[in-house]
């Protein structure tokens, strides 16, 4: 498996390549934004794992750039020092599989990247089919009513998550650790915010409505 870093701090990237070398991961880094983003660009990685706060090209200009030209290949993890929820949110909104807020330990980040990993391969191979959406869990496309919908891909993990439990109510609670595999409370907002963009894309201008909000528990997809 192959992991770039981008991460201007020297000794923290040195540290973290050491790691994941060990564990027998084939490691690039990279200290620079921009020669960061050519790197991530012109090669096939796994995992990139890509700090906020870096010269000449900052971390989110990098995810954006990247989700733009669909290098979806890639699992993003974000390393940021902010651990506020409009960080989290504004990370998730423009496409990073996961996050890390520094301080964080070496068997935090290997654990966030199996779990990646692990989410990675038991997407299944078919099919689903509610009235007029469909979406296909092998290539990850959806569409309504024969129009493809551009998700991103937490949004394509979200809608699956929702879909494969049709009829069933899932907490907030469920969704951040099934989706963003957050064990502790964060703002309610963070998974109220992600069911308001998918259902501006999924529902909105459709009489059928199959997102639902179950009041006090969660939200729940209702495809007949």
């Amino acid at each position: 498996m192959r992991v770039l870093i981008i991460e201007d701090a020297e000794k923290a990237a040195s540290f973290l390549k050491k790691g994941l070398t060990e564990k027998g991961y084939v490691v690039d880094v990279e200290h620079d934004g921009f020669e960061g983003f050519i790197q991530a660009q012109n090669n096939n990685y796994d995992i990139i794992l890509l700090d906020v706060m870096l010269p000449n090209m900052d971390g989110w200009s990098i995810l954006e750039k990247l989700k733009e030209i669909k290098t979806k290949h890639a699992n993003i993890i974000m390393l940021t020092s902010k651990d506020h929820t409009d960080n989290i949110v504004k990370g998730l909104n423009l496409g990073a599989d996961d996050y890390l807020t520094k301080p964080f330990t070496f068997t935090e980040l290997v654990a966030r990247i199996k779990a990646i990993t692990r989410r990675k391969k038991t997407k299944k191979n078919n099919i689903l089919v509610f009235h007029d959406l469909e979406i296909n869990l092998n290539n990850q496309k959806v569409t309504r009513n024969g129009n493809v919908i551009d998700l991103a891909p937490k949004e394509f993990e979200l809608l699956s998550l929702l879909a494969q439990n049709n009829k069933i109510v899932l907490s907030r609670h469920e969704i951040l650790e099934k989706i963003w595999d957050i064990h502790f409370n964060v703002q309610k907002n963070l998974v109220e915010m992600q069911i308001k963009r998918l259902r501006s894309k999924i529902d909105d201008g459709f009489e059928k409505k199959l997102i639902k909000t179950v009041r006090g528990i969660g939200y729940m997809f209702d495809g007949g």
